[in-house]
């Protein structure tokens, strides 16, 4: 049975570097794959190493490489989405729940460093809170290199992984998709570098006896 797939980032480039060869893979399923983002990416960065017209030149590239949907990407200013509001975010992701009843929501994890990542995981558990006589969908968390990694524990908790997806056959599928946000990539050693990617993806696989796995946090799974 093909199943309805949301994915709520707060920067276009947190769907391929958090969780692209499970998009690959439910692609390669005949699933559905929507996805959503809150923030034009660039706007906190040094002014000429990134534009928003390049950011978007990029997740069009990544679209077209995984084979999902962008349905919306808003443009409020990168690292700032606490200025913006909890309700305002939470009643953007109601607006695509209204339309379409989804089996599977993956968000970022709450405790990641980044307070963008922070907000939009909270907005979608806000939006998708559990309800009666209405479909409820799983929801998982992801994690994203040299944001989940880099956060603290004693702060906001941590990310403690219970699903482990195979994503062996779409890793080239995988690479393509990062080269696609080529800007954004970082010299190893960095968690953020080819080599930073391919280590945690090769970690998530040793842990789950694969070659390569993506690694997500089941937050809630409600049974009819």
């Amino acid at each position: 049975m093909k199943k309805k797939i949301l994915i709520v980032v707060a920067h276009p480039d947190d769907e391929t570097f958090g969780m692209a060869g499970t998009i690959a893979k439910h692609i390669s399923e005949r699933n559905k794959v929507l996805a959503i983002s809150f923030t034009d990416g660039v706007s906190s960065r040094d002014k000429g190493r990134l534009t928003y017209k390049s950011r978007i030149a990029s997740l069009k590239k990544a679209e077209k490489i995984l084979g999902f949907k962008w349905v919306k990407n808003l443009d409020f200013e990168d690292n700032q989405l606490d200025k913006v509001g909890l309700l305002k975010l939470a009643k953007e992701i109601e607006k695509i729940k209204k339309k379409i009843k989804f089996d599977i929501v993956y968000t970022h994890n709450y405790s990641d460093l980044n307070i963008d990542h922070q907000l939009v995981s909270r907005a979608t558990l806000t939006a998708f809170r559990p309800e009666n006589k209405i479909k409820n969908p799983e929801i998982r968390f992801f994690e994203i290199p040299s944001s989940t990694d880099f956060a603290s524990y004693k702060i906001d908790g941590s990310f403690k992984p219970n699903l482990f997806i195979n994503i062996t056959k779409f890793w080239k599928k995988k690479i393509k998709a990062v080269k696609a946000y080529r800007q954004e990539l970082r010299k190893k050693p960095h968690s953020l570098s080819l080599s930073g990617i391919t280590n945690l993806a090769k970690l998530r696989g040793s842990q789950s006896s694969k070659l390569y796995s993506e690694a997500f946090e089941i937050v809630r799974k409600i049974e009819e």
